[in-house]
């Protein structure tokens, strides 16, 4: 009976393992697969996988505007990458390394900042942005990326750095080196694997973001706000083009850092 209860579990957590592993890979499967097929295929009901594909569906959307696009996307995730661990790390290690009154209290406090729905506050940092003449700007999105992405990066760079050993850092320290020292050179290499995975996770945060980019841009959008007001109203295969787009640097960045991702949870767990 044992036996048969073992192999029933066995069965039921495998079957449970393809329901998620189909729920996440077939709208990437379906996209990547009519982002390239012929307008023929993708309408004909009698096909349901397409073996013929073209590129024109990615060059019309490119020609709509998607290349600005996807450049402006790149670059406010690599200013929010840069401005977030400008704050966070120095955060994140104080609250590793130090213990101070309030530091779990801190630690809620970091989390509940994302507890408030955008929408609220869209309006009032609209009018702010006016005022510093920050709307419309690719400056003024990666600050409101870095102020959602912020609590993330600081709770796992604290969790990151709680990882590593303070017998290095001591042992740093009786060998002469300064506290700057010790941090770029023996707490920072080791946390490195965690910290690119971070900045991964910080990186896709800001790809996807639509809501922000959408409200505080009218030209100068991002990829997500680019296809929420243009190629939405263009047809299913550029919208397919479109989704292929935007998932794609997603599972780019997660394939290369997938050792990084695996470094940072086995640290995180300790």
């Amino acid at each position: 009976m044992s036996i048969v209860r073992h192999y029933t579990r066995k069965i039921i957590i495998a079957g449970l393992v393809v329901l998620v592993c189909g729920w996440i890979l077939t709208p990437i499967v379906v996209s990547s697969l009519y982002a390239f097929a012929v307008p023929s295929q993708y309408y004909s009901w009698k096909v349901i996988i397409p073996f013929k594909y073209t590129l024109k569906h990615i060059m019309e959307l490119l020609n709509l505007g998607a290349y600005k696009a996807i450049l402006n996307s790149v670059i406010v995730a690599c200013m929010t990458i840069a401005f977030s661990f400008a704050l966070g790390l120095p955060a994140g290690y104080a609250i590793a390394r130090f213990a101070f009154r309030g530091r779990d209290s801190y630690k809620l406090f970091i989390i509940g900042l994302r507890m408030f729905p955008i929408i609220v506050i869209a309006v009032p940092l609209v009018a702010l942005y006016i005022r510093l003449g920050l709307n419309d700007t690719l400056l003024g999105v990666a600050l409101a990326h870095t102020a959602m992405a912020l609590p993330f990066v600081v709770l796992i760079t604290s969790s990151i750095f709680a990882g590593v050993p303070r017998d290095y850092e001591e042992a740093g320290l009786v060998f002469g080196l300064s506290g700057v020292g010790v941090f770029t050179r023996i707490t920072l290499p080791l946390a490195l694997p965690g910290l690119a995975a971070a900045a991964i996770f910080t990186f896709i945060m800001s790809w996807n973001e639509v809501f922000i980019a959408s409200v505080l841009t009218l030209v100068n959008r991002t990829l997500p706000a680019f296809i929420l007001t243009s190629a939405m109203a263009a047809p299913d295969f550029i919208k397919f083009a479109a989704s292929f787009i935007m998932i794609l640097p997603a599972m780019i960045f997660v394939f290369i850092a997938r050792k990084y991702l695996i470094s940072m949870w086995g640290i995180t767990l300790r």
